[in-house]
């Protein structure tokens, strides 16, 4: 009977496969005999082997068992983890509000035509979703597209927001180099009229004392400007319709020799060699005022587009240097920023090491986008803004390999007892201790060992025991325990929450 019921139901597929198709469902095809319809079924399903010849079929888990995994590009984070994450982002957040910014979230879907257009060539990366109750909806790529948005929609005059949230792409991932396909981004935007230049340096601040407080050592920001790459390519003869094109080609450049990249340009864009050769004169040379004074003076300096670059960087290499970060700042002209969006100064975080092999590529990006928000506003009203993102799972991979022995418990005192039937005791003191803000803990047995519990404290890195017996009871006392000196001293019931802060405070001072 089961090759009779398999045989039934490839003929109840291709019934539904025929009929289901507007354009058959009259035809005579579906009253077809079942001899034919198994023919017919088995085309199907050639047709749809072809269609799928690239992709290969899932095996079957013995026994029908789940294979448990996460997604390609994604992971789960343990405890450990999750503690050096934690301490990066307060340290990030830290120094948003340091610098005034306010906070703000969007949520993880966009609709899709709000998102596409936006990121050039990287566009085929954003995650589109299916039809979900008539709107067409897509992961957002990034947060600098949603808070443009946000912007235009709240008719946003001027604000310094910062957002940490996760973002998706597909990618190719490289999990051991801290690019997956979900990511944590740390972002921080200037949308408003500002004197020029100003928020674009202080873009470049934070991003260097970002760095510093994360203890990155040797870093380097490269900044460049859009008017100076549009001035180059002008000047050496590209066409205006293959600035962006072009622009995509140099952004490879701190990842593909210079060979490789003229390749592109030439093969691929469809570049004239010899301008493709002049452009390779510019896109390899950095340096700060004295490239910039070299290039202000050359017959570049002369093109007005690449004119009113140079201006820009002028002043943002002279702010650098009044905000004291001058040292970490390089003016790179192979810096292209790749994204469709930015309009004026573009800049990227790269982390030096002697060790090709620790080496994690961009740490942080951003730049000047004028226009992006005039895309969503009414009557296109457009609102200068500029931003920088921190790639936050890049410096985590960093981070992870730092700090091995990272505490995860943030428990500050363990209820103790030392003899039978008090658990009922122990909840007490536990619950004095919360309502006096004083992270606790106790084993969630009814009669655990003295032993056992001394243990769990040590294991967790717990500073302080609260121990209580029946003679404790009976005198109306506990005894606090030191768990790194192993000293214990016996105070009142009553003192018990002055004294444990007291104990706790001298713990973080030392």
């Amino acid at each position: 009977s089961s090759g009779i019921n398999a045989e039934y139901g490839d003929m109840l597929l291709a019934r539904r496969v025929w009929s289901s198709a507007s354009s058959f469902v009259h035809s005579p095809y579906i009253r077809m005999s079942s001899t034919e319809i198994m023919g017919t079924t088995e085309s199907i399903k050639e047709l749809k082997l072809e269609e799928n010849k690239d992709c290969k079929p899932k095996k079957e888990s013995k026994g029908g068992k789940l294979t448990l995994k996460c997604p390609k590009g994604m992971r789960d984070y343990e405890p450990d983890k999750m503690a050096v994450r934690e301490t990066v982002f307060n340290k990030i957040k830290k120094c948003f509000k340091k610098h005034g910014a306010v906070q703000i979230d969007t949520p993880v879907m966009e609709l899709k035509e709000i998102l596409t257009g936006k990121y050039g060539e990287d566009s085929k990366l954003i995650y589109e979703l299916e039809d979900q109750g008539g709107e067409i909806l897509a992961l957002r790529y990034d947060l600098t597209v949603p808070f443009a948005r946000y912007v235009a929609m709240k008719k946003v005059k001027n604000i310094k927001r910062y957002q940490i949230a996760r973002v998706y792409r597909r990618d190719n991932p490289a999990m051991t180099k801290g690019r997956y396909r979900e990511f944590y981004q740390c972002d921080v935007d200037f949308a408003g009229e500002y004197e020029r230049m100003l928020t674009d340096t202080e873009c470049v601040k934070i991003v260097c004392d970002i760095l510093t407080e994360l203890e990155m050592e040797k870093f380097t920001i490269k900044v460049n400007h859009r008017k100076v790459l549009d001035g180059i390519f002008e000047f050496c003869g590209v066409p205006a319709d293959s600035f962006r094109p072009i622009c995509s080609a140099v952004d490879k450049l701190d990842k593909e020799s210079w060979d490789t990249v003229k390749t592109e340009m030439v093969e691929t864009k469809g570049l004239d060699p010899a301008i493709a050769d002049k452009i390779g004169t510019f896109v390899r040379r950095k340096g700060t005022f004295d490239l910039l004074d070299e290039l202000e003076q050359s017959d570049l300096g002369q093109n007005n587009t690449a004119k009113e670059g140079l201006s820009d960087v002028r002043l943002l290499l002279e702010y650098c240097e009044l905000f004291g970060c001058l040292d970490h700042v390089s003016f790179d002209l192979s810096l292209a920023r790749g994204l469709d969006y930015y309009t004026g100064s573009i800049f990227e975080a790269v982390l030096e090491s002697d060790n090709p092999h620790d080496s994690v590529g961009s740490v942080a990006g951003g730049g000047r986008y004028d226009n992006l928000v005039g895309m969503f506003a009414p009557k296109g009203r457009s609102l200068p803004c500029v931003g920088v993102s921190i790639g936050i799972e890049r410096l985590f991979s960093i981070m992870e390999k730092r700090m091995k022995d990272v505490k995860t418990s943030v428990v500050k005192v363990l209820v103790v007892s030392g003899q039978k039937g008090l658990m009922k005791e122990r909840m007490k003191l536990l619950n004095l201790l919360w309502k006096a803000d004083i992270s606790a803990e106790m084993l969630y047995k009814a009669n655990p060992k003295l032993l056992s519990q001394f243990q769990h404290a040590e294991n967790e890195g717990i500073p302080l025991c609260l121990v209580i017996g029946e003679s404790e009871l009976e005198q109306g006392v506990v005894k606090l325990r030191n768990n790194h000196e192993r000293e214990e001293k016996t105070i009142a019931r009553d003192d018990l929450v002055a004294e444990t802060r007291k104990l706790l405070a001298d713990l973080e001072s030392s």
